[in-house]
């Protein structure tokens, strides 16, 4: 009998320095651009309601209080939605959460179609469904992106996913500015239906995560996700399954986060803050502009494409600066420049230079800082925790920021007295003091990014051992 041949063997760590050393290959691409679509056409729904109550604040009567809780429902529901699928992604898989999440907002979005007249509390409702789902679809884009793509261009990547997000804003500025007029404000409930059935279909060209199937002891599948993304051929039979590949994983639990203290610390304040910020200011943007500058909903919604405009320039730029100057320093320009622009709007929001509205202008730079900053904050948020508790600790970190998504919006109605109905004297009163406090918020972000790890450049194996070794010290103590 012939003497068997021994085969060529690799272990799965040099399957995952292969996947972190390698470029971007075709299959990468398709990923990421499954998640960038499916992220910006989805949040297509999200942003929609500042558009609507646009038109609808007036007409329906609506108070401050009111106005604000139908905005703050969908942070509600993001805030929980954003825990929940995080935890579910990290159990049973991130492909099965985003098939689930998609649905558990889409259809909320067409039953608001049918909103009785001046019936804010229905609209209240499913909004609060519509951010649980969205909550849930941010919390494992980003970890299921980042466990695919090489170290070099992971922040960069990251923050790409999250930079076509304001398109979504910027496409509901333009069916706000253009279709109302013929499908009325219910007509954008139902439009925003069809992107995120187009975003369902872009979610089949996507895998299931490497890393997760290894750690949840599915090692062929592991090694075809591999085979996927790279374009190889490798069979699984011959990778060598070492003793760190078995080991069992605890389930992953939010009590467990508390174990990486800095992690908790930096993901949840920065998100907090940023959120309290970005959506304070956007969800009220498109009323504040008809309001402060005296003309309609619909001139306001064609003025806030270049705010929109603005903010995907922005992700862009902060992207590609969380690989030039890290994510540390990224962070805390970021603080720096939403400090600066909401100081200039708090103090000359009424002010004219050459014509041209210092408000408008203002708010440009503002969503350049405050939305545009999120290609760091949300991909740092997903680097800083261990392989078992990513998309935990991410949808943990995106939960933390629903808080401040309630929050933010409030801002403005707390400044001005939640009783007022709406109206310029009692909306612009609101804006110089709601602003200033946005911008102690910009100074707390740079505080908090001081005090992060810097990640830019490390493999994630390499990032859970800085972890991993900080919280053994933290648990020594």
């Amino acid at each position: 009998m012939a003497p068997e041949v021994s085969r060529p063997t690799t272990t799965f760590g040099d399957l995952f320095a292969k996947l972190d050393q390698s470029r971007l290959t075709a299959n990468h691409y398709k990923l990421i651009t499954a998640a960038v679509l499916g992220d910006m056409l989805e949040f297509f729904d999200y942003f929609i309601i500042g558009f609507v109550l646009a038109f609808i604040v007036v007409p329906w009567h609506l108070s401050f209080g009111a106005t604000a809780i139908v905005l703050l429902s969908a942070g509600v529901g993001s805030l929980l939605g954003s825990f929940f699928f995080g935890w579910l992604a990290d159990r049973i898989g991130r492909m099965p959460v985003l098939y689930i999440t998609t649905a558990t907002f889409t259809i909320p979005s067409a039953i608001m179609y049918f909103t009785p007249e001046g019936n804010w509390p229905f609209l209240t409702v499913f909004r609060f469904l519509v951010g649980f789902g969205v909550g849930g679809l941010y919390s494992v884009d980003l970890p299921l992106v980042q466990e695919f793509v090489p170290t070099r261009v992971r922040g960069a990547v990251g923050g790409i996913v999250t930079a076509l997000i304001p398109a979504g804003t910027l496409l509901g500025s333009v069916c706000a500015a253009f279709l109302t007029p013929k499908i009325g404000w219910r007509g954008l409930f139902l439009i925003g239906v069809v992107p995120a059935i187009i975003a369902l279909f872009f979610r089949l060209w996507m895998r299931e995560s490497p890393r997760w199937l290894l750690r949840q002891g599915r090692y062929e599948e592991a090694v075809k996700s591999i085979n996927w993304v790279l374009g190889e051929n490798i069979d699984y039979r011959n990778v060598v399954v070492g003793p760190q590949d078995k080991v069992v994983q605890r389930k992953p639990s939010l009590p467990q986060l508390f174990k990486y203290p800095r992690s908790v610390f930096v993901t949840w304040g920065a998100s907090f803050l940023q959120s309290i910020m970005d959506y304070g200011f956007v969800l009220w943007a498109p009323t504040l502009l008809a309001l402060a500058l005296k003309i309609s909903a619909q001139q306001a919604a064609k003025m806030f494409i270049a705010v929109a405009f603005a903010s995907i320039v922005g992700k862009f730029f902060w992207a590609f600066m969380s690989e030039l100057v890290g994510r540390r320093i990224g962070g805390m320009l970021i603080g720096l420049g939403s400090m600066i622009t909401c100081l200039i709007v708090s103090q000359f929001w009424s002010a004219v230079w050459g014509g041209i509205p210092i408000i408008y202008v203002s708010f440009i730079l503002v969503y350049g800082f405050i939305n545009g900053g999120w290609s760091i904050t949300g991909p740092y948020s997903t680097e800083l925790w261990p392989q078992r508790l990513r998309a935990t600790g991410m949808g943990s970190a995106y939960g933390i920021g629903g808080i401040g998504r309630i929050f933010g919006p409030m801002i403005l109605a707390l400044f001005a007295g939640s009783t007022n109905l709406v109206s310029p004297k009692a909306t612009t009163d609101a804006i110089g003091p709601a602003y200033i406090f946005f911008a102690l918020c910009g100074v707390a972000m740079i505080v908090i990014y001081y005090f992060g790890i810097e990640t830019r450049g490390r493999s994630i194996d390499e990032i859970e051992a800085i972890l991993d070794g900080k919280a053994a010290k933290a648990a020594a103590k």
